[in-house]
């Protein structure tokens, strides 16, 4: 398989202004693609524009939103129309976590999370899927995570909600295959982001992959046409775990790693 025309391409990154996002961002601007920017931080995403519209003399064009809120696709999807861009690749990376026991969150803050990783993705997909295989040519990323490979206690929600992108963009791999659309579940483990700080996540002693390499991965399966990757070999070999274990003891193995990386479950919580 063929890489992506990515000077003749326009990128819609999601969650952009920093992290992997960013990253993104810089690797296709630096193969030609034309740029929109989303995120909830308006100054980052300038300074970001900026910045590679000097490096590389990319057309960037950003759209601050936060689409863990109701109508907030809709209206990004209409102000990418009026300023006349098109959409060939989607990479929908926005996405946060929370490590914690799962009574300890609010109700409120995992009604957040899956607007952002689950429900803002898929509309994000149905919307700019049908006009890519109308062309006959597009291509979609999903940033899911090692997490989707399985049950997760004290990720409990963010786990689901990344198996749920990494099934749901296999799927899409499968039934847009002849279409000249392509899909890729992008399921990076641990990265050097900002995303363990919004997390409350401890990582300390953990290997730790650089959005980089990441990204770079990502690109390289998606001009290969693979459907999921899992960037580092040990990344890989973990995500393996349930086949080698029975789902029970994989469940327990996990809750025993991570008990003592959370806090406390205080009282009336």
């Amino acid at each position: 398989m063929t890489a992506l025309p990515y000077s003749r391409m326009t990128a819609l990154i999601s969650g952009a202004s920093s992290g992997i996002g960013r990253h993104f961002a810089e690797q296709l601007a630096a193969r030609g693609c034309r740029l929109i920017l989303t995120a909830r931080r308006q100054s980052e995403l300038q300074q970001l524009a900026a910045q590679l519209h000097s490096r590389y003399g990319s057309q960037v064009l950003v759209l601050p939103a936060d689409l863990a809120q109701p109508g907030a696709v809709p209206d990004l999807c209409r102000r990418i129309a009026q300023a006349g861009w098109q959409v060939d690749l989607l990479v929908n990376n926005a996405g946060f976590g929370k490590w914690s026991h799962f009574q300890a969150q609010d109700a409120a803050v995992y009604q957040q999370m899956l607007m952002l990783n689950v429900l803002a993705l898929t509309e994000l997909c149905r919307h700019y899927l049908p006009a890519m295989r109308a062309r006959g040519c597009g291509a979609v990323i999903n940033v899911a995570s090692t997490a989707a490979f399985q049950p997760l206690p004290y990720i409990a929600v963010y786990g689901a909600s990344k198996t749920y992108v990494l099934h749901l963009s296999e799927a899409l791999a499968a039934e847009y295959a002849d279409s000249g659309v392509r899909v890729l579940g992008l399921c990076p483990g641990n990265t050097a982001t900002a995303f363990a700080d919004v997390a409350g996540a401890d990582v300390s002693g953990m290997a730790a992959s650089t959005p980089a390499s990441v990204v770079a991965s990502a690109l390289q399966a998606l001009d290969s046409g693979h459907h999921y990757r899992v960037p580092g070999a040990a990344n890989y070999l973990l995500a393996q775990l349930p086949r080698w274990l029975t789902r029970r003891q994989a469940t327990r193995l996990v809750a025993r790693m991570f008990a003592g990386r959370v806090p406390a479950l205080g009282e009336g919580a």
